[in-house]
């Protein structure tokens, strides 16, 4: 089933992909609008005024799947199914950076298209 975008949501799409975000799939989001930059991805949908939400939070990508930050020990590891690595303060910074940016884009909604 393809995704049907407005052309206030194309626009957005268009800004994140200037900005270095790249769609993917990822299971069980296969269907869905995942976007990603870097090691982080977040899954997007269109919704009733013609933007986009966040569908799933941002997360940290665990064998080329979303990552669950917990606790391990004296940190905090990202993990998925049995692979975990460690939340270290650059990984979480890139984690940082890639919400702001990406909040930044949505909240950039033009006025009028």
């Amino acid at each position: 089933m393809a995704l049907e975008l407005s052309p206030r949501q194309i626009s957005t799409l268009e800004r994140l992909v200037g900005a270095g975000f790249r769609p993917i799939a990822i299971p069980p989001y296969e269907s869905a609008l995942c976007m990603r930059k870097g090691e982080c991805a977040v899954v997007l949908a269109p919704i009733p005024n013609g933007g986009l939400k966040v569908l799933a939070p941002a997360s940290y990508l665990v064998d080329e799947n979303f990552g669950v930050r917990l606790k391990r020990g004296n940190g905090d590891v990202f993990v998925w199914k049995k692979s975990e690595i460690p939340a270290t303060p650059e990984r979480l910074e890139e984690l940082a950076a890639f919400r702001r940016e990406l909040m930044e884009i949505l909240e950039l909604a033009p006025t009028r298209i």
